[in-house]
């Protein structure tokens, strides 16, 4: 029996790795054991649950406004704790987060294989994201096996050395979670949702590091002036919970009419939002990836994005976090005939990743 751990800290994580974890239930010989790191203390675990996991482990990390390297120390102690007591074949991680890096390198401190999902995404930045490109550049050194989402991302490892055969093309786990949602989810989500489904309908996402301080202020004033603009568009920004950007949304934007501040949603709230909206404006990489299934057109709040697929099918544009630039690209949106697209072919996945990164997994261990 191969005992794999799979370390979830965000609820990034949460989304793309529940349908891994489901993957695994049909495959004897395996066992995952879920370790959630707490680094999204609440929404981890709740978007855990809607997929029907209950983490193995849970380890307590998260402190009132401590510095990247006291997180860092804290998930390195437990995770290095949780390793020795599970004593796994494997361990999991996925995408850039510091829960991926330290669980790689406390993986890698052990000598137990690391396996990457949505590995080799790239944007050459250091600062764009930060530090999310810094850990996933490090984190390949420590990988036994890549798991890329798509050919530019297996060619972005290819040149930085590592061996072909440990890098397989398996697509984004994120479109397989969306296979997950039934219609009775949806029903439920739209009445949660309410009246904040009225349309036109504008998602406004915000919460990278990078865009902290002057950044935020900026693109929270162009959300402001087109709330002015378009008064009869509703824009629709769930807070997220760090308290370095929840603060200043709320004095931002409270009291605007047709602005809607909700708490962050769940995730079939959020998908159906996209399904609604008729513009996305966010930071996050997760909406660029699940955009494209719904035809909803992205404005990318960011000046370098890792997801460059999107941007050369035109599906996204990169317009940083300048007020007029955003306000100007954002009418050009609003003010065209025909801003949705029909739903595209997803450059970032067909839905069956999960179940190649299991036979992959799978075949690694037989053969060990």
């Amino acid at each position: 029996m191969a005992k794999i751990v799979i370390i979830v800290g965000t609820r990034p994580e949460a989304i793309k790795l529940a349908p891994l974890v489901q993957a695994f239930a049909s495959q004897p010989g395996m066992q995952p054991l879920v370790c959630n790191t707490g680094q999204h203390e609440q929404l981890c675990g709740e978007t855990l649950a809607w997929f029907g996991i209950r983490a193995d482990a849970r380890l307590d990390v998260m402190r009132p406004n401590q510095s990247l390297a006291a997180l860092q120390s804290r998930l390195l102690r437990e995770l290095d704790a949780f390793l020795d007591s599970s004593g796994p074949q494997g361990v999991i991680v996925q995408g850039d987060t510091m829960s991926a890096f330290c669980g790689a390198l406390a993986a890698f401190y052990r000598h137990i294989p690391v396996f990457h999902v949505e590995a080799g995404l790239r944007s050459y930045d250091l600062n764009e994201p930060f530090p999310e490109e810094a850990l996933r550049q490090m984190l390949a050194r420590l990988a036994s096996l890549h798991f890329a989402p798509t050919q530019a991302a297996r060619a972005a490892l290819s040149a930085e050395g590592v061996a072909e055969e440990v890098i397989h093309i398996t697509g984004n786990t994120v479109i397989d979670a969306l296979q997950c949602l039934t219609p009775e989810a949806l029903a439920r989500a739209k009445e949660q949702l309410g009246a904040a489904l009225a349309s036109p309908l504008v998602l406004v996402t915000v919460h990278r590091r990078e865009n902290h301080g002057s950044r935020l202020k900026q693109i929270l004033r162009a959300v402001h002036i087109l709330s002015e603009q378009y008064p009869a568009c509703h824009f629709i920004l769930p807070v997220h919970p760090n308290p370095n950007v929840g603060t200043v949304v709320r004095q931002a934007l409270s009291g605007l009419s047709n602005v809607i501040l909700t708490a962050p949603l769940s995730y079939p709230e959020m998908v159906l939002v996209m399904q609604h909206a008729v513009l996305a404006l966010s930071d996050s990489g997760g909406i660029q990836e699940e955009a494209p299934s719904f035809g909803l057109p992205v404005l990318v709040l960011r000046y370098e994005t890792e997801r460059k697929e999107g941007l050369e099918l035109g599906l996204a544009k990169l317009v940083g976090a300048e007020t007029e630039t955003i306000v100007n690209e954002t009418q050009a949106v609003l003010n065209s005939s025909q801003n949705r697209q029909p739903p595209f072919i997803n450059p970032y996945g067909d839905g069956q990743a999960s179940g190649r990164i299991v036979n992959i997994l799978r075949r690694y261990f037989q053969e060990q």
